[in-house]
């Protein structure tokens, strides 16, 4: 699959894009953002050796915006049509008319938007036929087979394909977009038999195919990992220290991003109110935002709003330096914008000086996490509660897996309660960060 797999080019996207600013300003509008975008790829599962599925996708759209002074109304097609893109534009101007004026709703800025484009190497097409993907997806099952006679049945191995391009204009004159792909390989094999059935997963995900771990890698890795949770079993209910393996890490200061987002501070939704410029972690925490790194997987040299990004400290020394705001929640708090309409690019927290067996002789005592389950975070008071499984740890060592408990405690001690933060860091999705080992969590058992 390659860039000649694209329908339509940048070029082409930018007279669209053209089009519909164009229109929106003849009917009236006052101000006029759109998106304009095509993506597609394809995506291959096999399990037991068998093809299961065998998916194609191409899409395309425009997304319209248009202001009446403060009203705002938004519309959208997938027809890329002259008169399908005046209708689209009509209907949107058509709902800002019945729509109540917002004071805090407009256009960014003109002064924030990017008005220079670099390239960040996004852009890696992976053309390979279908018959191709099979291939490496039942390399990577088989492997997981390989790994032990306990490895009865999986989920399946998956190979997926995407690239995409798009452009984003607005009326004061922001016109910007690129092309990017994102390519992964998946696994989740499973390990014994009837009730004491195990199941786990990895996968590897890139832009550029050439970055991917081997198939034979991520199905033996995904496999070791399942046969690990063999003989799981609960523990006795206790307060200890919990580490986080790095890809549950990432969804704690996940939790963070969306305590410190604009959107639940406004709504007074957020443990965070006014948390800014107060200590939130110990000293030694320090989170930067970096969205021009070069094939990351979240790099953008602008938002959604085509608001130019920059590298900034979100925290240092523990304190909270700044919120993730797009122009409107901005507004709301009398702040400015940080160019995070759409979300977060690239944060990373600094690794401290262990690795992953340094954090278990840290911890000493405790329980490691490697799965949650459920969605128990109430951001209006920090409070937190997940069904989690793992591995109990003693004299800092791994002793045996356990399964069916519940980890609780509140974000906000949580996250001052951090003792140590790994250097075995993940990537996954917009967060880049190591292991995080809390100092002390209830873990509810038997």
């Amino acid at each position: 699959m390659s860039q000649q797999g694209f329908s339509y080019s940048q070029d082409r996207l930018r007279a669209l894009a053209r089009q519909v600013l164009d229109h929106a300003r003849a009917i009236g509008a006052s101000a006029a953002e759109t998106d304009v975008s095509e993506g597609l790829g394809q995506s291959v599962t096999v399990r037991k050796g068998a093809v299961e599925t065998i998916e194609y996708n191409r899409d395309k759209g425009v997304g319209v915006t248009v202001y009446l002074g403060r009203q705002r109304g938004h519309a959208s097609t997938s027809d890329f049509a002259p008169e399908a893109l005046r209708a689209t534009v009509e209907a949107a101007l058509s709902i800002a008319r019945f729509t109540a004026e917002d004071d805090c709703a407009g256009l960014p800025e003109e002064r924030f938007l990017a008005r220079s484009g670099r390239d960040l190497d996004l852009y890696h097409p992976w053309d390979i036929e279908v018959e191709e993907a099979i291939d490496l997806a039942r390399r990577c099952e088989d492997a997981a087979y390989a790994a032990s006679p306990e490895i009865r049945n999986t989920e399946g191995a998956t190979v997926s394909v995407q690239q995409s391009h798009f452009v984003s204009a607005n009326s004061l004159g922001f016109m910007g977009g690129f092309a990017s792909t994102r390519h992964y390989i998946a696994c989740a094999p499973i390990a014994g038999e009837g009730d004491r059935m195990q199941r786990d997963d990895w996968y590897s995900s890139h832009r550029d195919p050439r970055d991917l771990a081997t198939p034979e890698a991520i199905g033996r890795y995904a496999a070791e990992r399942a046969l690990s949770r063999l003989g799981a079993r609960q523990v006795k209910t206790c307060q200890v220290p919990v580490l986080f393996e790095a890809p549950l890490a990432a969804a704690l200061v996940g939790n963070f991003t969306h305590a410190a987002s604009g959107g639940a501070l406004y709504r007074k939704a957020s443990f965070l109110v006014g948390a800014r410029g107060k200590r939130i972690f110990p000293e030694f925490v320090r989170i930067r935002e970096k969205p021009h790194i070069p094939k990351a997987l979240a790099s953008s040299p602008f938002d959604d709003e085509g608001v130019a990004t920059r590298d900034r400290t979100v925290v240092d020394d523990g304190v909270l330096e700044g919120y993730f705001l797009s122009s409107y929640t901005a507004r709301k708090l009398g702040l400015e914008t940080t160019g995070n309409a759409g979300g977060c690019h690239n944060l990373i927290v600094e690794p401290g000086r262990h690795d992953f067996r340094g954090l278990l002789g840290a911890m000493g005592r405790g329980l490691l996490v490697t799965e949650l389950l459920g969605h128990g975070v109430n951001y209006v008071t920090g409070d937190y509660s997940r069904g989690a499984a793992g591995y109990w740890v003693e004299n800092g060592e791994i002793a045996y897996p356990v399964q069916e408990i519940t980890i609780a405690g509140n974000l906000k001690d949580m996250f001052l309660g951090i003792a140590e933060v790994g250097r075995d860091i993940a990537v996954r999705g917009s967060k880049q960060v190591g292991s995080i080992l809390i100092n002390r969590m209830t873990v509810a058992g038997a």
